[in-house]
């Protein structure tokens, strides 16, 4: 079972994020990502958080459509994402897309970002994707399914990776690390439309910027 969370964040291209959704998909809405999933025309199984997000109209609105709602204080030790991974492991799902968890609030994004290093969901395939930035964190390697053209970004996480090799990007990398304070990493680009990466000890999170432009310009022609 796959769970897509949809974060309170920015979500600029929603007929995007739609196209990364499965029919069988266990859906979960981190308090205001309630108005993503409404906007989309579709109804969360869960909603999760303190609430602060949701007006009288989407209480009436949750209850017609008999979504589950935990409410928590707004005082708590959790944001209303982090609850929604607790609620999507508890649920059993080892698989987790968050849906528009990037941009807006600086703080909020990189702590967003950051819930991919929780020792809980290790073992778990879990990213951040908007349709537009994915965003992994690699442990071991990762493949990266996407366009020639398509932007990859490489950052250390938490302390310097070594043995970091790529496959199929412009600018290879073989057997390198990557500290910390540099910039080695940043703004390469896949040759095919799968890429690979694999890193020997440390952890690199993965930024991968679809090229859409060109993409959707051949798709109209």
């Amino acid at each position: 079972m796959r769970a897509v969370i949809f974060a309170n964040g920015m979500l600029e291209r929603p007929d995007l994020a739609a196209g990364l959704l499965r029919p069988e998909d266990y859906l979960i809405s981190a308090d205001g990502g309630l108005h993503h999933l409404r906007g989309l025309g579709l109804t969360p199984h869960l909603l999760i958080g303190d609430l602060d997000s949701i007006t009288p109209q989407d209480e009436g609105w949750l209850r017609e459509h008999q979504v589950e709602v935990r409410h928590y204080p707004v005082d708590k030790d959790f944001t209303d994402l982090e609850l929604a991974l607790q609620a999507a492991l508890q649920k059993g799902c080892q698989a987790i897309l968050i849906v528009a968890a990037l941009g807006g609030r600086l703080d909020q994004m990189l702590a967003n970002i950051a819930l991919l290093s929780l020792p809980a969901l290790r073992g778990v395939d879990i990213s951040l994707d908007d349709g537009v930035t994915e965003v992994r964190l690699i442990e071991h390697s990762l493949t990266i399914h996407g366009a020639a053209g398509d932007l990859v970004s490489l950052l250390p996480l938490g302390e310097a990776a070594h043995g970091v090799v790529t496959h199929d990007l412009k600018y290879p990398l073989k057997a390198e690390t990557l500290t910390i304070g540099q910039t080695r990493g940043i703004s390469n680009l896949m040759l095919k439309d799968n890429a690979a990466v694999d890193v020997a000890a440390g952890r690199l999170l993965c930024v991968h910027i679809r090229r859409l432009e060109e993409k959707e310009r051949n798709e109209k022609e």
